[in-house]
């Protein structure tokens, strides 16, 4: 059957029963096939539309239970990786990088298993710091996957953060970000121009591309920092 509507059309439909509550919390919808029948597309079609509004916590789908109206709609954010030049820049100072360290070795245990990677492979090891207004703004500590990035090895990383040239290069499919509150050891207080001991805020991501890891950082920012974003 040629498909007379498209997902977006069907999910605006599947929406507005959601809305209108013609259909419930915790109720058991039609089948994608029944549904295909009643709105003129193809099952596939149907299978999207769902998928998607699934994933925005709004149905609960299981493997031959069939598809309901979540009790608890779940919403989900969304968090973009900036580029932190981008972010000085928007408060009005004038932004540097400082590679302090960079260098191929074998990465730790830790950081192996957390990237999935072999214990023979080579990676690539860099700190740094971000400045802004030459004030220190956030200390960074990163591992990167030569075998997933190896271009970065031709990139002058004293010109250009690894973070800019990452977000600029890589597509990023998947992610984990992990916030954190955290006292500074004797390293990263004298690299932020505070006491050791201080209170700062700690951002840990990693990163995939399908099922490799990409890169690890821990990123210390500097005392008083605020992070903003909207809903």
């Amino acid at each position: 059957m040629p498909d007379v509507q498209t997902w977006k059309t069907v999910q605006h439909e599947l929406l507005r029963r959601l809305r209108e509550r013609i259909w419930q919390p915790g109720q058991l919808i039609p089948s994608e096939q029944v549904l295909a029948e009643e709105l003129g597309c193809s099952r596939a079609t149907v299978n999207r539309a769902l998928r998607g509004l699934a994933e925005g916590g709004l149905f609960d789908r299981r493997r031959k239970a069939g598809t309901r109206v979540a009790m608890i709609p779940v919403r989900k954010a969304n968090l973009n990786i900036d580029i932190i030049r981008l972010d000085v820049e928007k408060r009005g100072a004038v932004y540097r990088w400082a590679l302090i360290e960079q260098q191929r070795t074998f990465p730790t245990e830790r950081i192996r298993s957390r990237l999935e990677v072999d214990h023979d492979m080579e990676m690539l090891y860099l700190r740094g710091l971000h400045l802004a207004d030459e004030h220190p703004f956030i200390y960074e500590e990163r591992w990167i996957n030569l075998a997933v990035v190896p271009g970065i090895l031709e990139t002058d990383l004293n010109s250009i953060s690894p973070n800019e040239w990452l977000v600029r290069h890589i597509p990023l499919p998947s992610g984990e970000i992990v916030f954190s509150a955290a006292n500074t050891d004797a390293t990263e207080a004298s690299l932020l121009e505070t006491e050791e001991g201080a209170a700062v805020f700690v951002i840990e991501r990693r990163t995939w591309k399908g099922h490799q890891g990409i890169t690890i950082v821990r990123m210390v920012h500097e005392p008083g920092f605020r992070m903003r974003t909207t809903i």
